[in-house]
Order: structure tokens, then C-alpha cells, then sequence
């Protein structure tokens, strides 16, 4: 099973394209090093207060990769600097 996410967020404390990838980077590293998901930046590359995020999860178990993508989010909502806007699962 395989499910993908896309994950739209708003930076208000960010003031710049450098402040915004710090934040997006640490972002990325957590949930790959911790959830071993495949995260990449897909969209608002040049806007520094918003972004959108894609993560996939593999499973052979679909539930197992519902965990994970819950748990993925558990972990975007903790980062204060962000503000998790739209979210779009699919299962592919």
C-alpha cells in the first residue's frame, strides 16, 4: 500500500527565503531520519511564507501506513513555526 500526502503550510514568523528553507529542511530531515518517509518541497519555492510539502509512505499493511502518515503529522504540528493549512491523502 502506498499513501501520499500533500501538505500546504503558512509561515508567519518567517522573514525570508533563507529563514523558510531552515524551517522546511528540519522539517524534512525529522520525518525522513525518524518515519523514514520520502519527503520533498513541491510548490512556493520562491514565496517564503507559504509552502507545500509532498510525503509517500510504503506499506504492506494499510493500516501500518495510515500510522505512519497520522504520526507524520503529529510531528508537522509540532514545529511552531509552521501552520498546517490544506491536507490531501491518497492511496495509491
Amino acid at each position: 500500500m502506498i499513501l501520499y500526502a500533500e501538505v500546504e503550510f503558512m509561515l508567519y514568523e518567517g522573514h525570508s527565503l533563507k529563514q523558510k528553507r531552515s524551517v522546511i529542511k528540519r522539517l524534512m530531515a525529522k520525518l525522513h531520519n525518524e518515519l523514514n518517509v520520502a519527503v520533498t518541497e513541491l510548490d512556493y519555492h520562491d514565496l517564503w511564507q507559504r509552502t507545500k510539502i509532498g510525503i509517500v509512505t510504503i506499506s504492506n499493511d494499510l493500516t501500518h501506513a495510515e500510522q505512519v502518515m497520522q504520526e507524520v503529522f503529529r510531528i508537522m504540528d509540532t514545529f511552531t513555526e509552521l501552520e498546517r493549512t490544506i491536507t490531501n491523502v491518497e492511496r495509491l
